[in-house]
């Protein structure tokens, strides 16, 4: 088991970011639906992590994003995108990137009302983090995509339209 330690995604290269991004996802992934969600954002520093073993390599990453769910009468709900979480193939199955998503439960803070979204694997971010599709059927995304994994996580209070896109958000 390789030890390793949580910093924040700015202490780390850009380029070994995109190095490993590429490696668990292939050099394609920017064609992917997920990418035009968050097309011209900068990722949320804060709430934007790396994982580094003993030796200083990068062998995970998390980065979250500020987006919205527009809903069909063009009122936004911010949200926090996750994603994408990296692992290293040859360093998964060892803690990082449950250790990753707890660095971003973290970083939110107590009370924290922003309701988080991501695609992914409803089995692994549901059992382990508490995601669920429930809330999300009538989302769309800007492209295709599995709606099944379009997941979210939020308080019970927490402002959803039941209906909208999920986009960029920038504050005008």
């Amino acid at each position: 088991m390789t030890e390793f330690n949580i910093i924040p995604l700015d202490q780390v290269d850009s380029a070994w970011v995109e190095e490993l991004l590429d490696l668990v996802f292939g050099p394609e992934r920017k064609n992917r639906t997920i990418y035009k969600v968050r097309d011209g954002l900068a990722h949320l520093p804060a709430l934007s992590f790396a994982a580094v073993d003993g030796e200083g390599y990068l062998v995970g990453s998390i980065q979250c994003w500020p987006v919205a769910l527009t809903d069909p009468d063009g009122l936004a709900y911010p949200m926090i995108l996750v994603g994408p979480v990296s692992v290293a193939p040859d360093h998964q199955d060892q803690g990082i990137g449950r250790a990753l998503m707890a660095a971003v439960f973290g970083a939110m803070g107590v009370g924290e009302k922003l309701p988080l979204v991501l695609l992914g694997d409803p089995e692994y971010y549901g059992t382990r983090f508490g995601f669920t599709a429930e809330r999300t059927g009538g989302w769309t995304l800007p492209g295709p995509y599995e709606q099944h994994r379009l997941l979210a996580l939020a308080r019970p209070d927490s402002l959803m339209p039941e209906r909208g896109m999920l986009g960029p958000w920038r504050l005008s």
